[in-house]
């Protein structure tokens, strides 16, 4: 039997105040410690940053007044993806970006919420017209950034890309999700 003081659960002791092997104790506790862990990394709420995603790969084109301006993209196609974004990422190409592709045309908002590169959001309409612009979004920022209106994608570059090639609303992002490219 277990002094008094085991009553209220040191590691070594039952509940009704029998002594345990003590390593069988450490062991039991080490089982539940990682039966714990596997839990968290597998439940809905986990954190997604550890959890690997892969986006479909594509080719987009923004054409301005001056021209047209062609980006290597990724797709966020499903929920888990367009949740995901950008986050965490140190560093983009600057011919590259994201294309995120809400299937339907609806309003939508975005934030910054762990994106640690600045960038630049295009909304664009189910035509692929772009119906309002978003400069240099801050990193980290919770600020709810809202589309103007119905869109069916997002297109984010890196900051000072649109204004390094001029794109403007009404310009026309080309993508086979608009139905105006293959």
């Amino acid at each position: 039997m277990c002094d008094s003081s085991c009553r209220s659960g040191p590691p070594d002791c039952a509940p009704g105040g029998e002594r345990l092997n003590s390593g069988m104790a450490r062991f039991g506790y080490w089982v539940l410690g990682v039966a714990f862990a596997i839990v968290l990394a597998f439940s809905p709420s986990a954190p997604r940053a550890q959890m690997p995603l892969s986006f479909a790969k594509s080719t987009v084109t923004v054409v301005t007044k001056d021209g047209k301006h062609t980006f290597d993209v990724e797709l966020a196609e499903n929920e888990a993806q367009r949740e995901r974004g950008l986050m965490f990422r140190r560093e983009m190409a600057a011919n590259a970006g994201m294309l995120f592709d809400y299937e339907v045309p609806r309003r939508t908002a975005m934030w910054m919420k762990n994106t640690i590169i600045p960038l630049d959001m295009l909304f664009i309409d189910r035509h692929g017209r772009i119906i309002n612009i978003v400069e240099r979004a801050v990193p980290g920022s919770l600020t709810v950034i809202p589309s103007r209106g119905r869109i069916l994608g997002v297109l984010e570059l890196n900051a000072g890309t649109v204004r390094r090639l001029g794109i403007e609303t009404g310009d026309t992002v080309e993508h086979k999700i608009f139905g105006n490219a293959e």
